[in-house]
This record gives C-alpha cells, structure tokens and sequence, in this order.
C-alpha cells in the first residue's frame, strides 16, 4: 500500500514517453489556468480579506502543479527531493487556507471561529517536517532517487488536510441548515470545488486511481474555476466597479467614451437610443451628427453644447481625463434630456408674465384709477358750482386747483409705472430708484443730495424706498402746491435715511390715509422709523431711517 504512489522513469531525458508529455501538458493548461485567474482577480478584486484568502489559496495550488511538473522531468534524488518538498509546501498551505477561507465566506467577516490561529500552525509546523525530513524520516520514511515510502507525519498531515478540507465544506453546509434556507447555487460550487479534487486524491492515495502524475492539483486548479463563479460577483470582484458600470450603463443620460485616437469605447444604453447617434464610432463621425442636428459645426473641444432634435431637447457636455503625468488619455462626452427644463422655462415665463400684468393692472388701478377718480368727481363738483345763479369762485378755483395737482401726480405715477414696464435696471440702486422718481416729474424742479457711498448693504429696501419716495412726491404735487422739492440720501454706517422737503402750502394737522400709511407699513416693515411733519405755509417734510442691522438679523 506504501508503494502505490511514486513515478518512475524508465529512460533518461531523450526517452521522455508520450504519458509523460500528455501529463505535462495538462498540467501546464491548469497551471495557466491557476495563474490567469490570479491575474484577473488581483487586477479586478476588492481589497479585502475574502479576495487575499482566496488568492493564498490559488498561490497554494500554482506550488502544488508547479511541483508536478517539475516531478515529470526530475531523474536525481535531488532534483526529485526539490520537486516534492515544492509540493509539500503547496499541500501544507491549502487545507488550512481553504477552512480560513470557508469560514470568512461563511460569516462574511463578521464571526471568527474559534481556535482559528492554529490554522497557520498547522501549515508551519508542515513545512518545517518536510523540510527537516533528511534528519528525522518521519514524513517520507524511504526517499531513494525516485522511489519513496510515506512515514507516519505524512499520514498524521493528510488527516489534519482532509479535516480542514471537510470542516470547511461543513461550515458552509450547517449555515443553510442552520438559516432554514436551501444552499445557495453559490455554496454548492464552494462545496464541489473542494469535495472533487479530494476525492480524486484519496482514489490515488488508496490506490483506486493511478495515473503518471498526481492530478489532485490539476483538478484543485480546474476546481478554482468554480470558485470564481461562486464568488465572482458576490466577494471577490470590486464591487464599486460593478456598482459603477451598471449605474452608468443604467442612468437616464447618455455617457460616450473617446480613448486618445478618438475612438468611441464605450456606450452606455442610453446613448444607444439616441437617434441622432445611430452609426457613430468616432469622434468625428460624432460631431458630424451633431452639427448635422444642430445645423452649425460643432468643435472638437467644445465644452457644452445644445441641440434639438426634434421635440426633444438635448444638452451635450465634454470632460477630460488625464493620466498621473498630466497627459489626456480619454474624454467623456455626458448627454441630458433638457427638455423637461425648457418646459419649465416656458412656463415659468409664462407665469412670469401674468405675475407683471396682475401687478401692472393693480398698480394701474391704486394710483392712476384712483388719481382719474378723484379728478372726475371734483369736475363734477366744479360743473355743479358754475351751473348755480351765483357760483362761488374762490371754490370753483379751489377745485380747479386741486384737479390740477391730482392730473400732475397722476402723470408722475403713469411716467413711474412705464418706466418700471420698460426697463428694471433702475431697481439694481436706491440712487437709480429715487432718480427715476424724480425724472418722471414735471413743473416742479427736485434736487437730489446723495451723501455716504452706497453698496450692496442696502439693497434689500430699493423697492420700499423707490415706493415711499413715489407715493411722497404724489402727495406733494397733488396737495401741496409746491414748486420745488429737496431730496437727501444718507448711506450710512448702521442704516439709511431719506429726507424729503417741499416748499407747499404745508397743513395744521396730518391725516394718515391710505398713501402715509403705504409709507409707513413699508419703513416699519424693514425695522425702520417713519416721520411726518407740516407747519402752514412752510411745506410738508418726510424723514425716514431704516437700520441695517435688522435685516442682517
């Protein structure tokens, strides 16, 4: 029974047999086949434990089939002594690494097995016996050229290998069962990766199957395969990769790659349905499509761009990416459905408008509609007192009067709301604001004194203070009789103050109605303080202080 698993050549390097070559070659094919899949996974693996595990394990396998192949067409007792202790080192490392690694996918990381730290023990204290076999013969008991005989520790480790191999396909087993669940596609392939090539071993230890070579790698080599599909897309590829390619591949926007000769090598689904792009392959074919859609050329760098076909509305927009040296290798051409956008710019247009015509036709209707109002009751009043047999003229003079202020400050408030339809730009200041008040009047002189420098602190009360300075100069022309009016800015430190004085008929006693009471709701709004004073015949004055520090707050 301890003779049963040797190889033995009968001729020399020259009279190499045809099972010889059959079994080199077939392990060559798995020893490709270990160090393809080692390749792959370091280029695409995640860098976590599972991966390392796995990669320990194949590296364990590449020594066990180089060792075989170097078996083949080994002669001497050293080269044959080479060869096995290779494989022994492989052999020592795979069965602790395959329970390591059961038990990580088993628990993810996330329960360690108890007296897991042997498992390298195992492995060392292996390959020290081997190593150290040529003193104690108690791993090969008889090692003469290529003949030898198995000692008891050779025994004693291929029990501890099994052991490992079969409690790691335990492991996985009792999970399910554990869980209630049925075993995963998964699982089974973990399982059958470690229970073939076992299996095929202990036929050649027993003697059941024999062959020129050991196979036992060569299946563990064909068997990693299955490993791979067992864990390729659930541990040991990266998964950000695959989280990226697929939310690239899946999103509601075209992405289009360009290596550095122009050459598209990527196209995610959605550029696929685009129309316009239907047979590009190249940067310049692409840009030919989407000057032909657009109807003007489109540049090589362009950075973004806008097109329409058809109905639908379409934003392009081209990135760069370079290397570590600096140097372009790729650019990244990014497509979006705007249209959904342009609707709601039409729309917000169009609400835009009916917001101005609403607020035209109410600003139409508190000054000019109420100025006419005015003005036609005192005709009426004015054509009631000529009608008499002794009409009244210090009345009739007072009301021709007061329809002349009223006609003067209604064109004043006509000449605001035109000028505020045909252009805004005057509400980008309190200065242009004022202003613009102050040149829609006419037969009155206004000067104006701005002190301080204005900024964009006071910005926030160029409507409020363009509408306090209106309705104050209104009143002043359709009630005061003034012919000229003073106008102060102070831009200050800690607030703003606008002063406005007329030289008017002024009054005993002050009336808040609808026009000083505007003003003062507006100022007191903004945190500020309104003032109102008159004396007979020395005009009519408006002092009004907004602080800063209220609107900051």
């Amino acid at each position: 029974m301890c003779y049963n698993y040797y190889i033995y050549y009968h001729c020399k390097w020259r009279c190499i047999t045809t099972p010889t070559i059959t079994s080199a070659v077939l392990l060559a094919i798995g020893l490709c086949g270990m160090l393809g899949s080692i390749t792959w996974i370091l280029r695409r693996g995640n860098k976590n434990r599972l991966t390392h595990l796995f990669l320990f394990c194949q590296s364990s396998i590449v020594l066990w089939l180089i060792s075989e192949l170097l078996i083949l067409f080994s002669y001497t007792k050293q080269q044959y002594w080479i060869s096995y202790t290779i494989g022994n080192i492989g052999i020592s490392c795979f069965g602790p690494l395959w329970l390591w690694l059961s038990q990580e996918y088993t628990y993810n990381g996330q329960k360690k097995m108890k007296l897991l730290w042997i498992l390298p023990l195992i492995t060392i204290s292996s390959i020290c016996v081997v190593c150290t076999n040529p003193i104690h013969h108690l791993y090969y008991s008889d090692f003469v050229d290529h003949r030898f005989t198995y000692g008891p520790l050779f025994y004693v480790y291929q029990i501890i290998y099994y052991i490992c191999i079969i409690a790691g396909i335990t492991i996985i087993c009792l999970k399910h069962t554990r869980n209630s669940v049925q075993i995963t596609k998964q699982s089974i392939l973990l399982i059958l990766s470690a229970a073939i090539p076992l299996g095929i071993n202990t036929l050649s230890l027993t003697g059941i199957f024999t062959s020129k070579a050991t196979l036992t790698p060569l299946f563990f080599g064909l068997s990693s395969l299955l490993i791979i599909i067992a864990l390729g897309r659930y541990g040991l590829l990266n998964i950000n990769n695959i989280a990226i390619r697929d939310t690239i591949n899946n999103i509601n926007s075209g992405v289009i790659i360009f290596d550095n000769s122009g050459i598209i090598t990527y196209k995610n689904k959605y550029a696929d349905t685009l129309p316009f792009l239907k047979g590009t392959t190249s940067i310049e074919s692409f840009l030919s499509a989407v000057s032909e859609v657009s109807g003007s050329p489109a540049p090589a760098d362009f950075t973004s761009l806008e097109l329409k076909c058809d109905k639908e509305y379409y934003s392009l927009k081209q990135t760069y990416c370079d290397n570590q040296n600096g140097n372009k290798v790729a650019s990244v051409v990014t497509i979006s459905n705007v249209t959904e956008y342009h609707e709601l710019a039409a729309a917000e247009k169009k609400l835009s408008l009916e917001q101005e015509r609403t607020r035209i036709a109410q600003e139409m209707h508190d000054s000019a509609g109420h100025t006419f109002t005015m003005i036609s009751s005192l005709a009426r009043l004015l054509k009631f007192e000529a009608d008499k047999e002794t009409p009244d003229t210090s009345k009739m003079v007072e009301n021709i009067q007061e329809i002349d202020g009223l006609s003067r400050s209604g064109v004043t408030q006509l000449r605001c709301t035109i000028n505020n339809l045909r252009d805004d730009e005057f509400m980008t200041s309190v200065t242009k604001a004022v202003q613009t008040v102050i040149t829609a009047v006419r037969g009155v002189e206004i000067e104006l004194c701005v002190q301080g420098e204005e900024d964009e602190r006071y910005s926030f009360c160029i409507r409020d203070m363009y509408d306090n300075c209106r309705e104050t100069v209104t009143n002043s022309l359709r009630y005061s009789e003034a012919s000229k009016i003073d106008i102060i800015l102070k831009f200050l430190n800690e607030r703003i103050e606008m002063y406005i004085f007329d030289n008017g008929k002024g009054c005993e006693t002050i009336s808040e109605h609808n026009g000083l009471r505007g003003i003062r709701e507006r100022t007191e709004k903004l945190g500020g303080t309104v003032k109102f004073s008159s004396i007979p015949g020395e005009g009519f004055n408006t002092v009004i202080k907004i602080p800063l520090e209220e609107v900051q707050i």
